[in-house]
């Protein structure tokens, strides 16, 4: 624990803007509501999700154009359309992967889909729409969807689903979904190594589990682990490397506490239960997260790059292998981060909430 309690007292510290450059936002489109996915094409075209339940393609041009053909989705409160990534191998086999929120208004849950675009034309479309995995719909308020995806070197699809708001049912329960993190075979069926296939009861496709709402994830370049963040309630948002069959602890654990300040819980360590490798108190309200690797940005080598919702800054973390150096505020004032994306191409993009998504252009240093 002393560890972790390090990382958050160094995140207080050292919140101070990096000098070794500027950045200026290049808009890429200005017109999406909340940018909660971005994902590059090999033509440098980027598919956008709206979480208001749009999907769009903008071309290296900056032409916007609708695709359509997607499922029937929930779009309320927090959910909606929501991630968008490439297979891996894309260029061979053209799958787009998705997440959304399926079932009606009054149960709904996390979705993971796949297609391939089609075009005719100038129209866009998706083709050969396979639903992955469809959590059970539970009659709850439509809040913690989690639902990032990411993919490993090995191939294995990795999904989040929140607790769905059900703090005191799900996280912990691994006969239910929500409050966990989910791998699969790309193609949807559950890899035979899955921690919990012979277990009775369990949803097979579970990974790890007692997680809140973990709304950001991605591969770690340099040891090949999948990092996640999520949530907090009023403190308590945590950064964890994602462990097979591994318990994260909520809410039976936690550095926060109820929103009107009471607390749940008195225990913030337990046998059992994974610590994460750094939290934050206040909560920032982190949404996406993208390990630094282009040579566009050798300021940023060895990053990782974490939005905050709540202080509308994008935060970057120094990383000494799995444990957290320090963090320093690299852009604010921005709005309500919601996406990051690194493009093939090697530049940054940053989704806002109500102003749309941009590239992160870095510019000269700055005269010291």
């Amino acid at each position: 624990m002393f560890r972790v309690l390090i990382s958050a007292v160094t995140y207080l510290a050292l919140s101070l803007p990096l000098h070794a450059a500027n950045y200026e936002l290049e808009p890429i489109n200005e017109q999406i509501t909340i940018p909660w996915g971005i994902t590059q094409l090999p033509d440098n075209a980027l598919l956008i999700t709206d979480r208001q339940g749009a999907l769009y393609h903008v071309d290296a041009k900056g032409k916007s154009t609708s695709v359509s053909g997607l499922p029937n989705i929930v779009v309320q409160r927090q959910g909606g359309l929501l991630d968008v990534v490439l297979h891996p191998q894309y260029a061979q086999n053209g799958w787009v992967y998705i997440s959304y929120s399926a079932g009606t208004e009054d149960a709904s849950n996390t979705a993971i889909m796949r297609a391939k675009l089609k075009q005719q034309g100038d129209a866009l479309s998706l083709s050969q729409t396979q639903i992955l995995y469809m959590a059970d719909a539970y009659a709850s308020g439509a809040v913690h969807y989690g639902s990032r995806i990411a993919f490993d070197k090995q191939g294995y699809l990795y999904f989040s689903i929140g607790d769905r708001g059900q703090r005191d049912v799900n996280p912990q329960d691994i006969s239910r979904d929500s409050g966990k993190i989910y791998r699969l075979n790309d193609d949807g069926t559950v890899p035979a190594d899955n921690p919990f296939v012979d277990t009775k009861g369990a949803k097979t496709a579970i990974y790890s589990y007692g997680h809140r709402n973990p709304q950001g994830m991605a591969l770690n370049p340099h040891t090949q682990a999948i990092w996640a963040h999520e949530h907090g309630p009023k403190g308590g948002d945590e950064l964890n490397i994602i462990k097979k069959g591994t318990n994260y602890g909520w809410p039976v654990i936690s550095y926060g506490v109820n929103y009107s300040g009471t607390s749940f819980t008195d225990l913030t360590e337990k046998d059992g239960m994974a610590q994460p490798i750094t939290y934050w108190v206040p909560s920032i309200a982190p949404s996406a997260m993208v390990f630094v690797t282009s040579e566009r940005y050798p300021e940023l080598a060895n990053q990782l790059l974490i939005g905050s919702l709540k202080f509308a800054k994008l935060i970057s973390v120094s990383l000494d292998g799995d444990n957290i150096a320090s963090q320093q505020d690299l852009m604010q004032n921005l709005g309500r981060v919601r996406s990051l994306h690194q493009g093939q191409d090697g530049y940054l993009y940053i989704g806002i909430d109500g102003r749309g998504v941009f590239k992160i252009q870095p510019q000269a240093a700055s005269a010291q």
